[in-house]
């Protein structure tokens, strides 16, 4: 995810980057003609990548044009994503780390740091801040809970990450 207009800038040279060296492959017809199969893998994993660039561009220069005087309804698959949201909130409101800070009362750092880590390493209190602050709206919210499948064992970060993965799948 772009979170500002330096990860923009450099996600914009990237896709540059991928499209010359696509374009580049297309063009070698000895590669083509002699390894077809690597040919084929290296292509489809270049385009792949300058896809998911292509996308992450096009999602953040939609946040940043988005009119800020309207609402912008941001949808939450999983509460995992939640820090998403928050960032997305900011850049589609225009602020700044720095104004967003002001109006919750953290500091910049704070922000910058919460920003950075994916609020990883934010309080649920400051979490509250910032969505108060931005004045984000939770229109519906369910919570599934099948009883009959509660793990009885701990459960720890790399478990939930994969878990959250074979539940998009």
């Amino acid at each position: 995810m772009i979170k500002n207009d330096k990860q923009y800038e450099f996600t914009q040279h990237l896709a540059e980057r991928f499209e010359k060296s696509i374009a580049a492959m297309d063009r070698d017809e000895e590669r083509k003609k002699n390894d077809p199969d690597g040919w084929e893998l290296l292509r489809s994993a270049s385009q792949c990548h300058l896809d998911k660039l292509r996308s992450e561009i096009a999602e953040y220069e939609m946040l940043i044009s988005h009119d800020s005087h309207r609402p912008i309804v941001l949808e939450l698959e999983e509460l995992y994503y939640l820090p998403q949201i928050l960032i997305k909130a900011r850049i589609a409101a225009k602020l700044s780390e720095k104004e967003l800070a002001a109006l919750t009362g953290l500091t910049e750092e704070q922000i910058k740091s919460y920003e950075h880590n994916d609020y990883e390493n934010a309080s649920y209190v400051h979490v509250g801040f910032v969505m108060d602050a931005l004045d984000i709206k939770i229109q519906k919210c369910q919570f599934l809970i099948p009883l009959d499948t509660l793990r009885r064992k701990p459960f720890n970060k790399e478990d939930f990450l994969s878990s959250s993965r074979k539940n998009k799948q």
